[in-house]
């Protein structure tokens, strides 16, 4: 991997890029020194970017984005020269399932150790690496622990016969026990075969794997191994709290102490095997549970169990706020978290993902609140994570089904959008006349060039990636706080809504400019913003 940045790189390449983009300079501005380095350290204050890799790039005209395509288009997330300001310079990917699997998605996989053939090889994946890894880029999988597929030679053998081997690699029993599904008690989770139920919590295709068997937390170890030695720097853990059922409802079927004992026992065996390693966990609740999900964090840097959960409810919060202009939406959660979370806990903020309608859908493509949403996330500390399109401000399809989240990757307004040169494997979202990378790779007032701004200005600020944050403005229209993180310290404002908004800040000291919108202002304890604008100082 690269090493982050120096310091003059980051101020020069940021400079350049918000005088082209409109925003006040930064005479003589500086990026701190690179913070010692520490468990987890290159995950705490990366930016990570969801990809389908289905639906980003196709490169041999099937309709179906592959690996070879992803890694055509690898430039326009991080070219690997801080120089540069055509990218977006995110840090790391996070790979929707890539492993072999019979339906679009990839949640219910059949073979572990194989790239699904629709995305290429073995060896395709190992160039992805390599070729990431040059540019700075991580990679991390989707690994699906909690089920396979109905079709996985494991469950096979499982379901033939109660004397099976495998038999206790699932859950089975002779009889329906009733359960319902935590969040539709009328869902069904116990499923008829061969004279027995099976439990498979999301529906019949996805029996559960029995996690109190020892070989089959030995065999998730053997795949975590089996990846980590070909390259990749992480996994991304479906369902996590759903691994292993002890009962019905929300204290059986959720969160349950032997979940977290197994995670425990997962994570240090990734760790041993490779200490930079991340693990992130889908966690879909609120913040008090997601809280210890964490783990220890005294005993090990980022905790012992998960060290990136995803903050569902803080992303409910960031598009209410921008959507209704009440900063006191953020605040609230930003305090709850910090008095919640253990010390140490990386925050991991982000707007939507594959399984929510789209930051652009939901703001109803307001460009202004669009810019706000994606301020915010962009100017909090920890490992935020972007899912592919919402940079330019792509919208879902037409109707609620999953595939309509997940559409292919507008490139231009072409026939194939440039995404395919056949037909793709499912239609474009509406507006791809003007929703397109082309379309904005070079106007200093597009949407994916306020990304690309955010992203420069966290790289080039410590306090940004992994400062404390004190709320000084938290309720109306504009949203306030300070970051600090050893000597660097910085402001930061968001005005919410589409007037001109002024508010009193207790912030001592010279500022200066780190990135600016037109027209912000801040002094003498007092910060000025344009609509729907916002201001990044860095405090001296």
């Amino acid at each position: 991997m690269r090493p982050r940045r120096v310091a003059a790189l980051a101020a020069a390449a940021l400079a350049v890029f918000a005088a082209a983009a409109g925003c006040a300079p930064r005479p003589g501005a500086k990026a701190p020194a690179p913070a010692p380095q520490r468990g987890l350290d290159w995950a705490d204050g990366a930016v990570f970017y969801e990809v389908f890799v289905r639906s980003f790039q196709d490169s041999d005209g099937d309709g179906k984005g592959d690996l070879r395509g992803l890694i055509a288009r690898l430039d326009y997330l991080n070219d690997g020269n801080p120089a540069t300001d055509g990218d977006l310079e995110v840090d790391a990917l996070w790979l929707m399932p890539v492993f072999v699997s019979p339906s679009y998605h990839g949640y219910d996989t059949t073979d572990y150790d194989n790239i699904n053939p629709d995305y290429g090889t073995n060896d395709d994946f190992a160039r992805l690496t390599s070729e990431a890894h040059k540019r700075g880029i991580r990679i991390v999988v989707d690994l699906v622990l909690n089920h396979t597929s109905n079709k996985h030679p494991w469950f096979i053998d499982s379901a033939s016969s109660a004397k099976s081997p495998k038999r206790d690699w699932y859950v089975w029993s002779p009889t329906d026990l009733g359960w319902g599904q935590p969040w539709n008690p009328a869902g069904k989770t116990w499923h008829p075969l061969n004279g027995a139920y099976y439990y498979g919590l999301f529906w019949a295709g996805m029996p559960d794997l029995n996690y109190k068997n020892a070989e089959v937390r030995a065999e998730a170890r053997r795949i975590a191994a089996l990846w980590l030695g070909r390259g990749v720097d992480g996994f991304r853990l479906d369902a996590t709290r759903h691994l292993i059922e002890t009962g019905p409802g929300e204290g059986g079927q959720n969160d349950t102490a032997e979940t977290h004992a197994f995670l425990k026992e997962f994570a240090a065996f990734v760790r041993e095997t490779k200490p930079a390693a991340v693990l992130i966990g889908e966690n879909w609740t609120e913040t008090p549970i997601i809280a210890r999900y964490f783990g220890d964090t005294a005993k090990v840097p980022g905790g012992d169990e998960l060290q990136l959960n995803f903050d569902f409810p803080l992303a409910g919060r960031i598009i209410a706020a921008a959507r209704q202009g009440e900063a006191k939406l953020v605040a609230e959660k930003i305090v709850e978290m910090q008095k919640t979370y253990p010390l140490g806990a990386v925050w991991t903020p982000f707007l939507t993902n594959h399984d929510m309608h789209r930051v652009a859908t939901n703001l109803k493509d307001d460009q202004g609140k669009l810019r706000t949403a994606a301020a915010i996330l962009l100017t909090l500390p920890g490992a935020p994570f972007l899912y592919y399109g919402e940079e330019i401000g792509l919208d879902n399809g037409p109707g609620n089904a999953d595939e309509e989240k997940r559409t292919p990757m507008p490139w231009d307004a072409s026939k194939g959008g440039g995404f395919t040169t056949g037909a793709p494997w499912h239609d474009f979202a509406p507006g791809r006349d003007t929703t397109n990378v082309a379309a904005q790779a070079n106007d200093p007032r597009s949407l994916l060039t306020h990304y690309r701004r955010l992203i420069r200005a966290r790289h080039a600020s410590r306090a940004l990636r992994r400062g404390r944050v004190d709320v000084l403005a938290g309720e109306g229209p504009l949203l306030a706080y300070t970051l600090t993180e050893g000597d660097d310290r910085v402001l930061v404002a968001h005005n919410l809504v589409d007037s001109p908004q002024t508010a009193a800040v207790k912030v001592a000291g010279a500022a200066q400019p780190l990135l600016v919108a037109d027209g912000a202002s801040f002094a003498a304890g007092s910060v000025s913003l344009p609509p729907h604008a916002s201001g990044i100082w860095r405090l001296k």
